[in-house]
Formats: structure tokens, sequence, C-alpha cells
């Protein structure tokens, strides 16, 4: 195997410590640093007990590590308002970061979709868990079809929303209704996401509702089906929760008024995709796909940048 690109994580909660089980397995990347800012964090700990560098000072601590030198590219699993100072720290020796926050300082980048398209950028965000799972689909059906309008609704276990998702539920559905348009190339684009409490906790569920221009059904089914493929790659997890539906809008379908004036008497077609993510349980629980995808992406983001050969175009 040949020499691996040296990593470093901001973060010590779930998320980084899920990161650091994830990059230890990785072919590319050598996780030897983690920076957080609780010396009592279980991920600093396990970090310290793999002969990981440790700080608690947070991204000064980190730079100032001796492991740090030669670091090819940091991931940031802390919040929004952290990443703003932690990129402005890392931004002086032109590392480049993988961003797990709402910040969006940089461009979204969903690996399956559009990481051929963002060579030069050095700040690269991971949109949320949600916009993860469904936009590599809204962009399968934009590849063969018009997407007027692309609905996702993100199910998730309750216990698996920790304090920072429960603060950021109104920035998930802005950021990715967002990415849905700018990413998944649909002409609009709405989000929700439901925090369910079943005991014992359900595994992360999407479901994607699209109207697009009446294309052949075989043609939207073999598309969506080959995207699923692509991610389940770097997120095994990741699988269709059953066949993928599609009907033809009647014109007097009520649905016809969430698309653009000039598309409502077109021949339209409804997609309906569910999909489901188990999560490989590295550190966090299998139902924390939601998490999982988050990290799995990640990685595939991190290992593509340092590697300098991003997912082929679509």
């Amino acid at each position: 195997m040949t020499q691996r690109h040296r990593a470093a994580i901001i973060g010590s909660g779930n998320i980084g410590t899920d990161l650091m089980m994830k990059l230890r397995r990785s072919e590319v990347l050598d996780v030897v640093a983690m920076a957080g800012i609780d010396r009592g964090s279980d991920g600093l700990a396990r970090a310290a007990a793999l002969d990981v560098a440790v700080t608690a000072d947070g991204v000064d601590g980190l730079v100032a590590l001796d492991a740090f030198d030669g670091v090819e590219v940091v991931f940031d699993a802390t919040s929004a308002g952290a990443h703003r100072v932690n990129d402005a720290v890392l931004a002086r020796s032109g590392v480049p970061v993988v961003d797990l926050t709402p910040a969006a300082l940089g461009p979204f980048v969903v690996p399956a979709v559009n990481m051929s398209r963002l060579a030069g950028h050095r700040n690269l965000n991971m949109v949320t868990c949600g916009g993860q799972a469904t936009i590599p689909v809204v962009a399968a059906l934009a590849a063969v079809a018009e997407v007027h309008y692309a609905e996702i609704v993100a199910s998730i276990a309750s216990l698996s929303a920790g304090p920072g998702t429960r603060a950021n539920i109104d920035e998930f559905t802005v950021t990715t209704a967002r990415a849905i348009e700018s990413v998944g190339g649909a002409a609009r684009g709405k989000a929700i996401i439901i925090l369910n409490p079943a005991e014992p906790p359900m595994l992360m569920r999407d479901t994607v509702a699209a109207l697009v221009s009446a294309t052949d059904e075989a043609v939207l089914t073999a598309a969506v089906t080959d995207m699923v493929a692509d991610v389940s790659r770097y997120v095994p997890g990741y699988r269709l929760a059953q066949a993928i539906r599609t009907s033809p809008v009647p014109g007097d379908d009520p649905r016809r008024r969430l698309v653009a004036p000039a598309a409502r008497q077109a021949e339209l077609v409804h997609v309906t995709v569910l999909l489901e993510v188990e999560g490989a349980a590295d550190y966090l629980p299998a139902y924390a796909g939601n998490l999982d995808i988050m990290t799995a992406a990640a990685v595939r983001v991190a290992e593509r940048l340092v590697a300098r050969t991003p997912e082929p175009a679509r």
C-alpha cells in the first residue's frame, strides 16, 4: 500500500469520533490528530489510545501540534459558529477543509453528484444528512428528465438527533432545499425532517417525491437504481426501501400548483423513491444512519481531494 495522506479532525464528539474510526480503515487517509475543547471527551481518550495526537485547545491547539505538519485535509465536525473561526485559522495554511457543519462557507458537495466540478475549492460543505441521502436521487432524475419540483422527507430516530441537530432544524430545511436545487438540479426544492421517537429506534428513512417531465418509466428507474448503487459504494447501508414508483399527474391534480406556471399544462410524472440508511456502527449505533452517511460521505470527499481523483462527472 502506498503512503497514506495525513488528515486531522476538529471536534471530538460523536461525529468526530465516528470519522476517526472510518479513517482508520481508509487506504488513502491516515488520521494523525484530533482537536476538541473537552479534555474529558470520549473521543479524545479514544484518539490518544490509538496514538493519534490530541489537544483540548481547539483549532489553535491543533495547528500548534507537531503532528499538524504535513496534514493535507482537515475535517470540521464542530458547529456552524465554531467552523467560521476554525476556517479562518486553517486558511492561513491553505489546508483543504471538509465542513460537516451547517456553516456552508464553501460550496455544497455530494460526492456521487458534483465532486468533479469542485476542483480548486479549499472548503467544501457536506450539506445535511438528508441532503446526502436524497440529492443523489434528485440528480439522477434530473439527468434524464426535467425536475420541476422535488420534495424530500428525512425521518430519523429521535435518539440520533443531538442538541446541535435539534437547534438547527430550520437551517436543515433551508440548506437542504437550496442544495436540492443547486446540486440536485430541481427547479424548486423543499425539505422536511421528522424526529421519530419510536422504540426501538428506527433506521433513517428518506422519501423523495418529484414532479418531472413525462419520461419513460424504465429510464427513470434505471437512473435512480444506478445512482443508489453509486452511493452504496461509500455508504454500504444505503439502499432502496421499496420499488421506485411512477404515476402520471392528471391535468386537474392540485400538485401541479407546485411547478412553475409554464409547466403546469405539460405532461408530468410523479416519482416516489423510498430510501433506507443503516449505519455501519463504527462508533455510533446502526440506527444512526443520518450521522453515518455524513461521516462516510465526508471520508469519500477527502479521499478524492487528496488523491486528486474526483468522482466521474455524471
